[in-house]
């Protein structure tokens, strides 16, 4: 199988905002395509009721993503992250995380965390290449066909922005 690497979006079409209420079906149905075991609209409505960072990245007016992040108690969490199957292969997903890891910086967290699937490889290097080590597992976390599938605990340190 030969991979072709899309194209990256020019900059000036991509924008990353804040979910709202009313992007909530799409959000949704990307999930639904993206995952075997998707959330509900229900979880995200949650997120976005009880503060979470819940953002959407748009290019050029189609929404091809989103991701969703707590913070607490000096921790991020990043819940979820999905690109559109159109729009993956473009480098979205590493803008999304880029944003999500400065929104915890600037809000003060010392560290984020997040759990991935061991076989999602695509996924597995892109922390990786953003500075992310594992640090322990989740056995049997994550729904699979035919059981469960363990989750690899991830963690980066977030640097305080220089004075």
């Amino acid at each position: 199988m030969v991979s072709v690497r899309r194209p990256e979006p020019d900059d000036a079409a991509v924008e990353i905002r804040p979910m709202h209420e009313f992007d909530v079906p799409v959000v949704f149905s990307i999930e639904r395509a993206g995952y075997p075991f998707p959330w509900s609209e229900g979880i995200f409505r949650d997120c976005l009721r009880v503060g979470y960072v819940c953002r959407v990245i748009d290019v050029g007016g189609t929404m091809a993503g989103y991701g969703i992040m707590s913070t607490g108690a000096g921790e991020a969490h990043i819940l979820n992250v999905c690109i559109s199957e159109e729009f993956r292969g473009r480098g979205l997903a590493r803008r999304m995380m880029l944003h999500l890891l400065e929104r915890a910086r600037v809000a003060g967290m010392s560290e984020a965390f997040l759990e991935v699937r061991p076989s999602n490889t695509i996924a597995v290097h892109l922390y990786e290449t953003l500075g992310f080590e594992q640090v322990g597992v989740r056995r049997a976390y994550y729904q699979a066909v035919g059981g469960r599938e363990d989750a690899a605990v991830l963690r980066r340190i977030l640097r305080p922005e220089p004075n």
